[in-house]
């Protein structure tokens, strides 16, 4: 199940990435972020599936569609990238994905020795409203504004490709 999942999630994360069009790269963002919340399903952690379905399938894809159609380019393909901008951006992808392999490898990541706190809703709930250095609240704060920001971005493009009529055309 995991390969399955992991191939699905792989497969529309590159068709997100890679096509023209802006409002299937939405859909496919879509389907990608299902998979990971089928991960979730997968490892037994339902409440984060839920949270991913919630949150990210619902909320954060509907907020990009809205985009979308706010700019009135929906139908619109994007325009093709030189081959320059298509070396360097998978020259920093390759730089992206060695670093974080090298940081991963050398990290030393083993087992803790801290007790599991059990997942349990209160336990989880309690964890993403803590204020405290291991806390959630700030980064959900951070996401909030920087979701109006681009909100408020998208209707400032859309206005500003709508032709205002002068006082002459009013009458």
């Amino acid at each position: 199940m995991f390969y399955l999942l992991g191939t699905f999630i792989l497969l529309f994360g590159f068709l997100s990435v890679t096509t023209r069009h802006i409002f299937r790269a939405a859909i496919y963002l879509l389907f990608c972020l299902i998979g990971i919340a089928g991960l979730y399903f997968a490892l037994a952690y339902e409440f984060l599936a839920a949270v991913q379905i919630v949150v990210y399938v619902g909320g954060i894809v509907v907020l990009v569609l809205f985009s979308i159609f706010l700019t009135h380019r929906s139908g619109e393909d994007l325009p093709v990238p030189s081959r320059i901008k298509e070396f360097i951006v998978f020259a920093l992808a390759f730089i992206g994905f060695s670093l974080t392999y090298l940081i991963l490898n050398r990290s030393g990541m083993g087992e803790s020795e801290a007790p599991a706190v059990a997942p349990t809703v209160q336990n989880i709930g309690a964890q993403m409203l803590d204020t405290q250095s291991f806390g959630f609240l700030l980064p959900f704060e951070v996401v909030s504004i920087l979701l109006l920001a681009a909100m408020i971005g998208a209707i400032v493009i859309a206005i500003k490709d709508k032709a205002i009529p002068s006082k002459s055309e009013k009458i």
